[in-house]
C-alpha cells in the first residue's frame, strides 16, 4: 500500500517550503495539484519533474474514490493547493476523509499557512482563537456576523481584495467601529503589508486604495467583562 502526503507549499516567497517538503513531491510517483500551472512554477524552481494531475473543488467528488485505491494499489500521492496547506480552505478535507475511510494512511507535513503570520503579526492574543476562513458572499454571511459579535477569542477571516472594504464596514456594523483589527495582504511577498488599528481606522486605509493580493484579516474579540466586586481570596 502507497501513503498519501499532504504537503504544505509556499504562500509566496519560494524558499518557504521545507526541505522534506521538496524530497517528497520528488519521491512521489504523482503530484495532485489544484492548479497545475500555478504549480508548475514551484515545481521548476526546485527540479522537480513528478507528474502532476489536477485536483480542485470542481473535481474532487468524483475523482477522491479513484484516487484512494490507486494509493491502495501501491502509489504514493501527495497533494498540494496553490499556496498554504491543503484542506485550510483549500481541497484537500474530502480526499483526506475518503483515504481514511478506506484504511488508506495519511501523513500530512508541516508547512506554510496564511492565518498563523497574520494572527502573530497582529499582536492580539494567540494563545486562543478562532479560525473562520472565508464568511459566507451572500445566504448567511449576516447570521454568521451576528454569532460572532459575541466572541471574545481573536477572529481570523480569509477574505478576497475585491470584498476587503465591504467586510470592514459590516465590521463596523456588527462589532463596533472602535474594535480593533489587522489586515495582512500579501504575506511573505514583496509587498507584504500588515496595517493595524481600529475598524474605522483600517476601513479608512483601504477606502483610500487600490486592494490587491490574497487578504487575511485578524479581528480583536469582544472585551471581556471585569468583575467590579473584589475577588475571594483562596483559603
Amino acid at each position: 500500500m502507497g501513503k498519501l502526503y499532504i504537503v504544505p507549499t509556499p504562500i509566496g516567497n519560494l524558499e518557504d517550503i521545507t526541505f522534506r517538503a521538496i524530497r517528497i513531491l520528488k519521491e512521489v510517483d504523482l503530484i495532485l495539484a489544484e492548479d497545475t500551472r500555478t504549480s508548475a512554477v514551484l515545481l521548476k524552481h526546485y527540479s522537480i519533474a513528478t507528474r502532476l494531475s489536477s485536483h480542485h473543488k470542481f473535481n474532487e467528488h468524483r475523482t477522491v474514490e479513484h484516487i484512494a485505491e490507486q494509493i491502495l494499489a501501491g502509489d504514493n500521492i501527495a497533494l498540494i493547493s496553490d499556496a498554504g496547506t491543503p484542506s485550510i480552505s483549500d481541497p484537500g478535507f474530502l480526499l483526506t476523509r475518503t483515504c481514511l475511510s478506506m484504511g488508506v494512511e495519511v501523513e500530512c507535513l508541516p508547512g506554510a499557512t496564511a492565518f498563523v503570520p497574520a494572527l502573530v503579526n497582529s499582536g492580539f492574543p494567540s494563545d486562543r482563537f478562532c479560525f473562520e476562513g472565508f464568511l459566507p458572499q451572500k445566504k448567511g454571511r449576516q447570521k454568521k456576523l451576528k454569532e460572532l459579535a459575541g466572541e471574545t477569542r481573536t477572529m481570523i477571516f480569509y477574505e478576497s481584495p475585491f470584498r476587503l472594504v465591504k467586510a470592514l464596514e459590516q465590521f463596523a456594523e456588527y462589532f463596533g467601529s472602535d474594535r480593533n483589527v489587522s489586515v495582512s495582504r500579501e504575506l511573505s511577498k514583496l509587498f507584504e503589508e500588515n496595517f493595524r488599528g481600529t475598524v474605522a481606522e483600517v476601513l479608512a486605509h483601504f477606502q483610500s486604495k487600490t486592494v490587491k493580493g490574497e487578504i487575511v484579516i485578524v479581528l480583536e474579540g469582544k472585551p471581556e467583562l471585569k468583575s467590579n466586586g473584589r475577588e475571594e481570596e483562596e483559603e
